[in-house]
Protein backbone atom coordinates (compact mmCIF):
# COMPACT_ATOMS: atom_id res chain seq x y z
CA UNK A 1 0.00 0.00 0.00
CA UNK A 2 1.71 3.35 -1.07
CA UNK A 3 1.74 6.05 1.80
CA UNK A 4 0.06 9.48 1.95
CA UNK A 5 2.23 12.70 3.05
CA UNK A 6 0.52 15.15 5.66
CA UNK A 7 2.27 18.38 6.34
CA UNK A 8 2.01 19.73 9.87
CA UNK A 9 3.93 22.69 11.60
CA UNK A 10 7.12 22.36 12.22
CA UNK A 11 7.35 24.55 15.33
CA UNK A 12 4.82 27.14 16.38
CA UNK A 13 1.55 26.83 18.22
CA UNK A 14 -0.20 24.39 15.97
CA UNK A 15 2.87 21.75 15.53
CA UNK A 16 2.52 20.26 19.47
CA UNK A 17 -1.63 19.70 18.95
CA UNK A 18 -1.28 18.35 15.50
CA UNK A 19 0.90 15.78 16.95
CA UNK A 20 -0.97 15.14 19.43
CA UNK A 21 -3.88 14.51 17.51
CA UNK A 22 -1.92 12.29 15.26
CA UNK A 23 -0.46 10.12 18.36
CA UNK A 24 -3.78 9.91 19.74
CA UNK A 25 -4.99 8.32 16.57
CA UNK A 26 -2.44 5.74 17.13
CA UNK A 27 0.00 6.99 14.68
CA UNK A 28 3.79 5.89 15.75
CA UNK A 29 5.97 8.24 14.76
CA UNK A 30 9.07 10.66 15.64
CA UNK A 31 8.70 14.16 16.26
CA UNK A 32 12.03 15.14 14.70
CA UNK A 33 12.47 18.52 15.47
CA UNK A 34 15.81 18.91 13.07
CA UNK A 35 14.28 16.64 9.83
CA UNK A 36 11.39 17.32 7.38
CA UNK A 37 9.75 14.07 7.20
CA UNK A 38 9.30 11.35 9.78
CA UNK A 39 7.65 8.02 8.73
CA UNK A 40 4.69 6.57 10.50
CA UNK A 41 5.61 2.86 11.75
CA UNK A 42 2.04 1.26 11.58
CA UNK A 43 0.17 3.26 9.17
CA UNK A 44 0.87 3.92 5.44
CA UNK A 45 1.50 7.68 5.91
CA UNK A 46 4.71 9.99 6.09
CA UNK A 47 4.67 13.29 8.01
CA UNK A 48 6.66 16.24 6.58
CA UNK A 49 7.43 19.23 9.55
CA UNK A 50 6.94 22.46 7.15
CA UNK A 51 6.72 26.11 7.57
CA UNK A 52 2.68 26.89 8.03
CA UNK A 53 2.83 29.62 5.17
CA UNK A 54 3.91 26.60 2.37
CA UNK A 55 1.31 23.90 3.67
CA UNK A 56 -1.50 25.07 1.75
CA UNK A 57 0.30 25.20 -1.51
CA UNK A 58 2.32 22.01 -1.11
CA UNK A 59 -1.44 20.26 -0.62
CA UNK A 60 -2.69 22.34 -3.44
CA UNK A 61 0.20 21.22 -5.55
CA UNK A 62 0.07 17.58 -4.58
CA UNK A 63 3.68 17.36 -2.72
CA UNK A 64 1.59 16.82 0.14
CA UNK A 65 -1.44 15.04 0.10
CA UNK A 66 -3.12 16.67 3.27
CA UNK A 67 -2.07 19.22 5.74
CA UNK A 68 -3.26 20.63 9.28
CA UNK A 69 -3.33 24.15 8.94
CA UNK A 70 -4.69 27.33 10.41
CA UNK A 71 -7.71 28.87 8.82
CA UNK A 72 -6.26 31.99 8.38
CA UNK A 73 -2.84 30.99 6.45
CA UNK A 74 -5.16 28.96 3.87
CA UNK A 75 -7.42 32.30 3.29
CA UNK A 76 -4.25 34.34 3.09
CA UNK A 77 -2.72 32.28 0.22
CA UNK A 78 -5.74 32.13 -1.49
CA UNK A 79 -5.13 28.07 -2.45
CA UNK A 80 -7.63 25.69 -3.97
CA UNK A 81 -8.06 22.76 -1.47
CA UNK A 82 -10.88 20.87 0.07
CA UNK A 83 -11.72 21.32 4.00
CA UNK A 84 -11.88 17.45 4.68
CA UNK A 85 -12.41 18.33 9.17
CA UNK A 86 -12.52 21.75 11.59
CA UNK A 87 -10.10 20.18 14.31
CA UNK A 88 -10.86 22.09 17.05
CA UNK A 89 -7.95 23.56 18.05
CA UNK A 90 -5.70 26.69 17.35
CA UNK A 91 -8.90 29.15 17.70
CA UNK A 92 -7.83 32.62 17.51
CA UNK A 93 -9.15 35.74 15.68
CA UNK A 94 -7.65 38.18 13.30
CA UNK A 95 -8.43 41.45 14.77
CA UNK A 96 -8.19 44.98 13.72
CA UNK A 97 -6.65 46.61 17.15
CA UNK A 98 -6.33 50.85 17.80
CA UNK A 99 -4.17 52.33 20.12
CA UNK A 100 -5.72 53.29 23.31
CA UNK A 101 -6.48 56.67 22.83
CA UNK A 102 -7.91 56.48 19.62
CA UNK A 103 -10.59 58.44 19.04
CA UNK A 104 -12.10 56.04 16.19
CA UNK A 105 -15.11 54.39 16.64
CA UNK A 106 -16.24 52.32 13.86
CA UNK A 107 -15.00 50.44 10.50
CA UNK A 108 -16.06 53.66 8.68
CA UNK A 109 -13.32 55.73 10.57
CA UNK A 110 -10.90 54.05 9.36
CA UNK A 111 -11.58 55.46 6.15
CA UNK A 112 -8.11 57.10 4.91
CA UNK A 113 -6.53 55.24 7.39
CA UNK A 114 -2.85 53.33 7.34
CA UNK A 115 -3.35 49.55 8.89
CA UNK A 116 -0.34 47.54 9.44
CA UNK A 117 -0.66 43.51 9.21
CA UNK A 118 0.99 40.36 8.41
CA UNK A 119 -2.33 39.17 6.22
CA UNK A 120 -2.94 41.58 3.15
CA UNK A 121 -5.03 39.59 1.73
CA UNK A 122 -7.48 38.81 4.04
CA UNK A 123 -7.63 42.70 5.07
CA UNK A 124 -7.87 43.88 1.52
CA UNK A 125 -10.85 41.46 1.18
CA UNK A 126 -12.59 42.69 4.31
CA UNK A 127 -12.11 46.45 3.58
CA UNK A 128 -13.60 45.72 0.30
CA UNK A 129 -16.78 44.02 1.90
CA UNK A 130 -16.92 47.06 4.34
CA UNK A 131 -16.41 49.94 1.48
CA UNK A 132 -13.70 50.78 3.33
CA UNK A 133 -10.50 52.76 1.70
CA UNK A 134 -7.26 52.60 3.90
CA UNK A 135 -3.18 52.14 2.98
CA UNK A 136 -2.15 48.36 4.29
CA UNK A 137 0.88 47.93 5.26
CA UNK A 138 2.68 44.48 5.19
CA UNK A 139 4.75 44.17 7.70
CA UNK A 140 6.70 40.72 8.73
CA UNK A 141 6.34 40.28 12.21
CA UNK A 142 5.78 42.94 15.20
CA UNK A 143 2.79 44.44 13.42
CA UNK A 144 1.99 45.78 17.08
CA UNK A 145 4.65 47.82 17.57
CA UNK A 146 3.73 50.21 14.38
CA UNK A 147 1.34 52.00 15.88
CA UNK A 148 3.70 53.09 18.58
CA UNK A 149 6.27 54.23 15.68
CA UNK A 150 3.93 56.02 13.97
CA UNK A 151 3.93 53.63 10.75
CA UNK A 152 0.33 53.10 11.20
CA UNK A 153 -2.87 54.38 12.87
CA UNK A 154 -3.91 50.68 13.24
CA UNK A 155 -2.65 47.24 13.31
CA UNK A 156 -4.66 43.61 11.83
CA UNK A 157 -3.40 41.05 13.67
CA UNK A 158 -3.83 36.98 14.77
CA UNK A 159 -5.18 37.42 18.87
CA UNK A 160 -5.50 34.86 21.01
CA UNK A 161 -5.97 35.78 24.58
CA UNK A 162 -5.00 39.47 24.08
CA UNK A 163 -2.30 39.92 26.35
CA UNK A 164 0.17 41.13 23.39
CA UNK A 165 -2.54 44.21 22.84
CA UNK A 166 -2.59 45.18 26.19
CA UNK A 167 1.44 44.88 26.74
CA UNK A 168 1.50 47.31 23.52
CA UNK A 169 -1.32 49.83 24.27
CA UNK A 170 -3.53 48.54 21.77
CA UNK A 171 -7.84 47.63 22.35
CA UNK A 172 -9.50 45.39 19.83
CA UNK A 173 -11.26 47.33 17.56
CA UNK A 174 -13.03 44.97 14.89
CA UNK A 175 -13.00 41.12 14.14
CA UNK A 176 -12.28 40.17 11.01
CA UNK A 177 -11.96 36.41 10.70
CA UNK A 178 -12.58 33.10 12.97
CA UNK A 179 -9.90 30.76 12.41
CA UNK A 180 -8.75 27.50 13.98
CA UNK A 181 -6.85 24.22 12.85
CA UNK A 182 -8.05 22.73 9.72
CA UNK A 183 -7.66 19.84 7.78
CA UNK A 184 -7.13 19.92 4.17
CA UNK A 185 -6.77 18.28 1.43
CA UNK A 186 -5.74 18.41 -2.57
CA UNK A 187 -9.09 18.57 -4.06
CA UNK A 188 -10.05 15.34 -5.81
CA UNK A 189 -8.19 12.76 -3.60
CA UNK A 190 -10.70 13.04 -0.48
CA UNK A 191 -12.23 9.89 -1.34
CA UNK A 192 -8.98 7.66 -1.02
CA UNK A 193 -9.16 4.66 1.29
CA UNK A 194 -6.35 5.33 3.02
CA UNK A 195 -7.45 9.41 3.51
CA UNK A 196 -11.07 7.63 4.96
CA UNK A 197 -9.37 5.45 7.05
CA UNK A 198 -7.26 8.51 8.90
CA UNK A 199 -10.47 10.18 9.14
CA UNK A 200 -12.47 8.07 10.75
CA UNK A 201 -9.70 7.84 13.67
CA UNK A 202 -9.29 11.27 13.69
CA UNK A 203 -13.40 12.45 13.72
CA UNK A 204 -13.09 9.89 16.77
CA UNK A 205 -10.72 11.03 18.76
CA UNK A 206 -12.21 14.36 18.32
CA UNK A 207 -15.75 13.09 19.35
CA UNK A 208 -14.11 11.81 22.28
CA UNK A 209 -12.86 14.88 23.51
CA UNK A 210 -16.42 16.42 23.31
CA UNK A 211 -17.86 14.08 25.45
CA UNK A 212 -17.90 12.29 29.14
CA UNK A 213 -19.13 8.84 29.95
CA UNK A 214 -21.78 8.76 32.48
CA UNK A 215 -22.65 6.25 35.04
CA UNK A 216 -25.07 7.16 37.61
CA UNK A 217 -27.81 4.85 39.79
CA UNK A 218 -31.46 4.97 39.98
CA UNK A 219 -34.74 3.77 40.97
CA UNK A 220 -36.84 2.51 38.62
CA UNK A 221 -39.41 4.66 39.34
CA UNK A 222 -37.69 7.63 38.03
CA UNK A 223 -35.68 5.52 35.15
CA UNK A 224 -38.17 6.91 32.22
CA UNK A 225 -37.52 10.56 33.77
CA UNK A 226 -33.31 10.05 33.69
CA UNK A 227 -33.52 8.64 30.61
CA UNK A 228 -35.48 11.28 29.07
CA UNK A 229 -32.47 13.09 30.22
CA UNK A 230 -30.07 11.06 28.48
CA UNK A 231 -29.58 10.50 24.52
CA UNK A 232 -26.55 8.56 24.29
CA UNK A 233 -24.39 8.11 21.13
CA UNK A 234 -27.15 5.81 20.60
CA UNK A 235 -29.22 5.37 23.81
CA UNK A 236 -28.62 4.55 27.29
CA UNK A 237 -27.61 1.18 28.88
CA UNK A 238 -29.78 0.33 31.98
CA UNK A 239 -27.91 -2.47 34.38
CA UNK A 240 -29.98 -3.92 37.29
CA UNK A 241 -28.43 -3.58 40.74
CA UNK A 242 -28.27 -6.09 44.02
CA UNK A 243 -30.40 -3.22 45.75
CA UNK A 244 -33.83 -4.38 44.73
CA UNK A 245 -35.94 -1.99 42.28
CA UNK A 246 -32.81 0.26 41.27
CA UNK A 247 -30.39 0.07 38.10
CA UNK A 248 -26.97 1.52 36.96
CA UNK A 249 -27.32 3.89 33.48
CA UNK A 250 -24.12 4.08 31.72
CA UNK A 251 -24.22 6.71 28.35
CA UNK A 252 -22.15 9.48 27.19
CA UNK A 253 -22.88 13.18 27.45
CA UNK A 254 -21.76 16.39 25.29
CA UNK A 255 -19.15 18.14 27.41
CA UNK A 256 -20.62 21.47 26.30
CA UNK A 257 -24.07 19.86 28.09
CA UNK A 258 -22.36 18.52 30.12
CA UNK A 259 -23.10 20.70 33.57
CA UNK A 260 -26.48 21.12 32.95
CA UNK A 261 -26.93 17.60 32.64
CA UNK A 262 -25.71 16.52 35.81
CA UNK A 263 -27.46 19.14 37.61
CA UNK A 264 -30.92 17.74 35.99
CA UNK A 265 -30.23 14.06 36.73
CA UNK A 266 -29.25 14.77 40.17
CA UNK A 267 -32.88 16.78 40.70
CA UNK A 268 -34.57 14.17 38.92
CA UNK A 269 -33.32 11.14 41.56
CA UNK A 270 -29.84 10.19 40.10
CA UNK A 271 -27.31 9.21 42.76
CA UNK A 272 -23.86 8.22 42.79
CA UNK A 273 -22.83 9.76 39.64
CA UNK A 274 -19.00 9.07 38.01
CA UNK A 275 -17.95 11.00 35.35
CA UNK A 276 -14.60 9.61 33.32
CA UNK A 277 -13.02 11.17 30.40
CA UNK A 278 -13.39 9.01 26.67
CA UNK A 279 -10.74 7.58 24.92
CA UNK A 280 -12.32 7.12 21.63
CA UNK A 281 -15.87 7.32 20.43
CA UNK A 282 -16.28 5.36 16.76
CA UNK A 283 -19.29 5.53 15.50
Amino acid sequence: MSSLKIAIQKSGRLNEKSVELLKNCGLTFENYKSSLISTVSNFPLEILFLRDDDIPEYVQDGIADIGIVGENVINETEVDVHYLQRLGFGKCMLKIAVPNESELKNIKDLEGKAIATSYPVILKKYLQENQVNATIRTISGSVEISPGLGLSDAICDIVSTGGTLKSNGLKPFADVLASEAILISKNGIEHNGIIKELMQRIQSVLMAKETKYVVLNVDRTNLDTILSLLPGVKSPTVVPLAEHNWVAVHTVIQERDFWEKINKLKAAGAQGIVVMPVEKVII
